[in-house]
């Protein structure tokens, strides 16, 4: 497969007909944002069928950082529509050995982290509230977003005594006292 024709078979399947190809093949920030349309397609069908062979045409991209950030917006899309940790562990591993072949280690553990993240987010919404521990072992950008959107008073207690970062411990201690959460 040559780039030309993977950037065209994946614009043609996800039915994306305004981008101009030669345009993407000659720049590396238009063809990431032509993943970028691929992905957002990719995640909004029911199917999950293809999203493993999708992830291994646009990881084949020599520009991997464009790559990467194309997974990783599929990661996160999914995993904002995963029913429970469960599922998004069984799509996950799916596209596990097809992260294994970045290049550079990096971006294989920046994807490896993030799905690690969510996973740990899915637990969380389903009920777990971790302990300092294992909030210890996600990521700051996590922490933050678990005091920007838990709506659990016990959850925000433990990132707004545990977390990383004064500023995410300030957003989940103000966000604790809210009279938003104390009235649900």
């Amino acid at each position: 497969m040559t780039l030309r024709s993977d950037v065209s078979a994946l614009l043609a399947e996800a039915g994306i007909v305004d981008v101009d190809v030669d345009e993407a093949l000659a720049d590396d920030h238009a063809r990431t944002s032509a993943y970028l349309r691929v992905v957002s397609a990719t995640a909004s069908s029911r199917s999950r069928d293809r999203d493993r062979a999708i992830v291994a045409t646009i990881l084949r991209d020599p520009d991997e950082m464009g790559a990467k950030t194309a997974v990783v917006a599929l990661v996160d899309e999914i995993a904002g529509k995963a029913t429970g940790p469960a599922e998004f562990r069984r799509w996950s591993d799916e596209l596990l050995p097809e992260i294994e072949r970045l290049k550079a280690e990096g971006n294989r553990e920046f994807i490896r982290r993030r799905i690690h993240d969510w996973l740990f987010y899915l637990s969380v919404k389903d009920g777990h509230v971790p302990t300092p521990a294992e909030l210890a072992e996600v990521t700051d950008w996590m922490q933050r977003y678990l005091a920007e959107w838990s709506r659990s008073p016990a959850v925000l207690a433990v990132v707004a005594e545990s977390a990383n970062t004064k500023k995410t411990r300030n957003i989940a201690k103000n966000r604790a006292g809210s009279r938003e959460l104390r009235t649900e």
